[in-house]
């Protein structure tokens, strides 16, 4: 028997599945050490369930998926309004060095996965999933793109992008600590405090007026991407939607910059994560479960070779380029967090250095100011190139 949900129903048994991955996360440790978003577990949770109703063909849930795509759109526009070039430009020569690394490492990470998925003798789209997709991009990038991919022929991509980027979550913290930490032992780094904090935060009062102008920017903003998206379709390159709303919400935010004027990015990065929660929700809880588990093991061999090589590469690469001392060593940290899973599991990375070693400040201003640019303004190219090429 097939069930399907309109849209406030889908939506309902979304923020369900939000409010019991909350749930379980504040009862539960171990997520909260490995930063596994709420909306992860528990729509992974529903999506078990939905799996073993249609297995024991009692029922076939239908999702409606018109907000799943709504929600990425803006959280990616919020994404964009925070990508602000006049912050990159303080970072200086240490800034264009650590974007520099972070760049190169995304095709790298797209190759080990074409590469091994031609030995294991899987569809190429695959490796790609499990590349750039997952690891830097995340969840949400693996949704967005999976789609593109399984448009190409390559079936589950979403699925197997999803459950690659949730075990980048695990790798990232892992792998982070250890190698920074290594680091600073082998070439005996030190912290070399400042009295200076190089970061200026400017905090808005969060209200019902000042989310309304969040509102209006980011829904303008949004508009201005669907002509963007006009603009990118006439490129032989196949972009996902969200892909023109991100670069709209960047030339809106420099455009504030240069006149000057205070966007209000705490606001806009509350409705940004709010979008992101229900984004996520909403596409883990018709996640295809039984894809998974056809690709298993090959999953396995990719990914551990990718968390190894982040481990290789952050050591000769993103360390040298940085300049070798103890700040380097904290952005190693953070680069294995966000190069296998997500910027909190990279500021939790650094963290953890700075609270035994010492602090950090270049690299706590420099890191998330570059990461924001570096790879919301090149993964989705990276990675539509790829596509292109292996599709």
């Amino acid at each position: 028997m097939q069930i399907e949900l309109d849209i406030l129903q889908t939506l309902g048994i979304a923020i369900i599945a939000f409010s019991l991955g909350n749930l379980i996360k504040n009862k539960i440790e171990f997520f909260q050490k490995f930063f596994i978003p709420a909306p992860v577990i528990g729509g992974i949770i529903v999506s078990f369930i939905v799996f073993i109703l249609k297995e024991s063909g009692s029922y076939e849930i239908k999702f409606d998926d018109i907000l799943q795509d709504f929600f990425m759109n803006i959280f990616f526009t919020c994404i964009g309004l925070t990508c602000s070039f006049k912050l990159l430009k303080k970072s200086g020569i240490l800034g264009l060095k650590l974007a520099l690394a972070i760049i190169i490492l995304l095709p790298l990470q797209n190759l080990i996965g074409v590469i091994l998925s031609y030995f294991l003798k899987i569809n190429p789209l695959y490796g790609i999933a499990m590349g750039s997709t997952s690891m830097t991009g995340g969840i949400g990038s693996a949704i967005s793109f999976g789609k593109i991919m399984e448009s190409f022929g390559a079936s589950n991509s979403t699925e197997i992008g999803v459950a690659a980027a949730t075990f980048g979550l695990l790798a990232g913290s892992l792998v982070g600590g250890p190698v920074a930490k290594r680091l600073i032992r082998k070439n005996n780094l030190k912290s070399l405090t400042s009295n200076n904090s190089l970061n200026e935060k400017i905090s808005s009062l969060i209200n019902q007026k000042t989310l309304l102008r969040a509102v209006v920017i980011i829904g303008l903003s949004a508009f201005l991407g669907t002509f963007v998206n006009k603009v990118l379709a006439l490129t032989s390159l196949k972009f996902p939607y969200y892909v023109g709303c991100q670069f709209a919400g960047l030339i809106v935010r420099n455009i504030y910059d240069l006149g000057k004027k205070d966007i209000g990015i705490e606001n806009i990065e509350t409705l940004g994560n709010i979008s992101l929660a229900l984004f996520l929700s909403l596409a883990l809880i018709s996640l295809n479960i039984s894809a998974i588990v056809g690709i298993a093991l090959p999953m396995i061999v990719i990914m551990l070779a990718q968390a190894a090589f982040i481990a290789i590469y952050t050591s000769l690469v993103t360390f040298n380029l940085t300049g070798k001392n103890y700040d380097a060593a904290v952005m190693v940290a953070g680069h294995c967090g966000v190069g296998l899973g997500q910027t909190p599991n990279a500021i939790a990375n650094m963290d953890a250095i700075i609270e035994e070693k010492g602090p950090s400040e270049v690299a706590m201003f420099v890191f998330p100011i570059v990461l924001a640019i570096a790879v919301n303004l090149t993964n989705p190219i990276v990675i539509t190139l790829f596509i292109n090429i292996f599709k």
